[in-house]
C-alpha cells in the first residue's frame, strides 16, 4: 500500500481504527477472528493502527496488545490515546494532565499494549490550559523512547500554536469527512503549515457514506448510531441527497462510495491520514482498496464545490453517544 508520512513517523495510506473491536457498534467480532482481521488488515498493507484507553475502558488496548504482537513491531505504528481526566481504577492526586498522571497512563498503556513505546501517543480530547504542560511531559517522553510522537485530539488553532512551540506536535486526530468538514477553514490549513499530520476517524461518516445503511434499519446495544442524529430516519433521508452524489462519483470512478468518500478524504492532503473502522474481510479490501482510487484535481475540485451546495442534517455528538452510557462525558471518535 502507499504510504504517508504523519511528520516523521511513515504509516499506510489508510489506517485501521480498532475501537469497534471492543464497543461502539452493535455486536463486536469474537476476540479470535478480530485479531484474525487485524492480521489481514496488515497483510494487505496496513501498518497503522488506532486505540485509546477510555475504548471499553482498558479492554480496546488490550485487544489492540493482543492483535499486534504476533506482528513484527517495528512494521507497524501504534496511536493511542489518554483520556484527560481520571478512568475508573486510575487515583491521581496530582491529576491526570500532570506529569505523574501521564506517565500512570502511558505506564498502563504499555503494558497493555504489550510494547515498551508507542508510536503516536495524543491527548484525547482537549482540556482548556493543558496544552503547554502536556506538550512539556510529551517532549520528555520522547526524548525518553517511551513515544515517537505525540497529538492533540479536536484542538482548536491557539492549542496546536501553544504546544507546538514546545514540543513539535506529530499529528492532529479529528473528525473529517463529506459530512463533517468543519476543520477546512483552519487545522487544516495550520497542519499543512506547520508540518503537522491529520487523522481522520470517522471518514465515512460513521459508515453512512458507505450508502450500506437504509432510513429502516434498527441499531442496537451500545451501538452509537442509535443516537447519533445523523441516522435518525428522517435525517438520513434529508441527506440522500450526498449518496446520491457519492455513488454517481463511484460509477464513473468503477468503485464503491466507500471508497470514493475515502479517496476524497485522501486527496484533501498528503498529510491526511484517514482511519475507518473495519469489521469484516470484504471491508477491509474495500476501505484499504480506497489508497489505490485516484480523484483527479478536476474532479477532486467538481465533487467538492457539489458536496458545498449540499446541506448536512444531523451530527455526530459527544453528548448524544454518552446517552448510551459506555463513554465517560463524550468520546472523540
Amino acid at each position: 500500500m502507499k504510504t504517508r508520512k504523519l511528520r516523521n513517523i511513515e504509516v499506510s495510506a489508510v489506517g485501521m481504527g480498532c475501537m469497534g473491536f471492543t464497543h461502539a457498534y452493535g455486536k463486536a467480532p469474537e476476540e479470535k477472528e478480530a485479531i484474525r482481521l487485524v492480521h489481514r488488515a496488515f497483510d494487505r498493507g496496513c501498518t497503522f493502527f488506532d486505540t485509546a484507553e477510555m475504548y471499553s475502558f482498558f479492554k480496546n488496548e488490550e485487544f489492540v496488545g493482543k492483535a499486534l504482537k504476533e506482528l513484527p513491531r517495528d512494521r507497524v505504528v501504534i496511536s493511542d490515546k489518554f483520556w484527560p481526566k481520571p478512568l475508573p481504577g486510575q487515583a491521581m492526586p496530582e491529576g491526570k494532565l500532570s506529569e505523574a498522571g501521564i506517565r500512570q497512563s502511558i505506564e498502563g498503556s504499555l503494558q497493555r499494549l504489550q510494547t515498551d513505546y508507542i508510536d503516536l501517543y495524543t491527548e484525547h480530547q482537549m482540556e482548556d490550559g493543558s496544552e503547554e504542560q502536556v506538550a512539556y511531559v510529551m517532549g520528555l517522553l520522547i526524548k525518553e523512547g517511551k513515544i515517537r510522537g505525540w497529538g492533540q485530539s479536536s484542538p482548536s488553532a491557539g492549542q496546536i500554536r501553544k504546544a507546538n512551540t514546545i514540543t513539535p506536535i506529530t499529528a492532529i486526530q479529528s473528525e473529517y469527512s463529506m459530512m463533517e468538514r468543519k476543520w477546512e477553514k483552519d487545522l487544516l490549513p495550520l497542519c499543512r503549515e506547520l508540518g503537522i499530520g491529520f487523522v481522520a476517524f470517522s471518514p465515512m461518516g460513521n459508515g453512512f457514506l458507505s450508502g450500506k445503511y437504509t432510513p429502516s434499519d434498527k441499531f442496537q446495544g451500545d451501538d452509537v448510531r442509535r443516537v447519533i442524529t445523523r441516522f435518525s430516519p428522517e435525517n438520513m433521508e434529508a441527506n440522500q441527497p450526498l449518496l446520491d452524489l457519492v455513488h454517481r462519483y463511484a460509477d464513473r470512478k468503477g468503485c464503491t462510495a466507500a471508497q470514493i468518500s475515502l479517496a476524497w478524504v485522501l486527496k484533501g492532503g498528503d498529510f491526511i491520514v484517514p482511519i475507518p473502522g473495519m469489521r469484516s474481510e470484504s471491508r477491509i479490501t474495500e476501505n484499504l482498496g480506497a489508497a489505490d482510487i485516484e480523484l483527479t484535481d478536476e474532479e477532486y475540485a467538481a465533487l467538492t464545490a457539489a458536496l458545498d451546495k449540499i446541506e448536512i442534517h444531523g451530527d455526530r455528538d459527544g453528548k448524544d453517544i454518552a446517552k448510551l452510557g459506555t463513554v465517560p462525558d463524550s468520546v472523540d471518535r
